[in-house]
């Protein structure tokens, strides 16, 4: 794996009021090298790894709409029990 060195950059020439310019194409050179590299995922894995985010999001939920019930019950138990 080769890496892009950043020693133009850092140069006395690449200082100064445009120095800024040669900086921002670099960068941007960079960036578009690095996606390059990045394996997107297909429609289909975006789809399956949605549904799954929706439902793990529904049955905690559930989950935790369950556990208030029964905690909310029980205060209101205590409650009444001594009568505040």
């Amino acid at each position: 794996m080769t890496s892009t060195k950043l020693e133009s950059v850092r140069e006395p020439s690449a200082r100064g009021v445009f120095g800024w310019w040669g900086r921002s194409r670099t960068f941007l050179a960079q960036v578009r090298n690095e996606l390059s590299r990045v394996t997107w995922p297909t429609r289909k894995e975006v789809q399956a790894t949605t549904f799954v985010v929706i439902l793990t999001s529904i049955l905690f939920g559930l989950y935790l709409w369950g556990i208030d019930l029964v905690l909310d019950r029980l205060a209101r138990a205590l409650f009444q029990a001594f009568g505040v």
